[in-house]
């Protein structure tokens, strides 16, 4: 059985900045977005650093705030889905305490996300998600 994965959370994340964004696959757009390009984000953060753990995890909480506000903080029932080790393979083992400081900002600000685990797949290629 495949699980419909409507809401996804994606990552950008560069040596200045950090971008979270969860999209509607169903249409193609984003719902909710968090940067530390914008002004408020980033003048609340010490000394301008924008591009460390700390900064991802306010990128978390804004963007749970917005997903509240929005009324997407359950991803209309089925939640948000993130593949948590594609995303840290993508972005380098680097990264990891990034995405992880975004993962559990989301979680500990009561967003229903539901991270897919590929290397969980059995012999029959169905996917198992773990959530949190």
């Amino acid at each position: 059985m495949t699980v419909l994965k409507r809401y996804v959370l994606r990552l950008f994340i560069s040596i200045k900045y950090i971008t979270a964004n969860v999209v509607d696959r169903n249409n193609g757009r984003i719902v909710a977005t968090a940067s530390t390009v914008e002004h408020t984000i980033k003048n609340s953060l010490e000394c301008g650093r924008s591009s460390n753990a700390k900064a991802a995890g306010v990128v978390g909480e804004v963007l749970a705030m917005r997903l509240k506000v929005e009324g997407l903080e359950l991803g209309q029932g089925r939640g948000i889905h993130m593949d948590v080790t594609k995303e840290i393979k993508k972005k380098g083992l680097g990264n990891k305490t990034k995405v992880w400081a975004i993962v559990n900002a989301l979680r500990s600000n009561g967003v229903n996300l539901i991270l897919d685990d590929e290397a969980n797949l059995d012999s029959d290629s169905t996917n198992h998600a773990r959530q949190f």
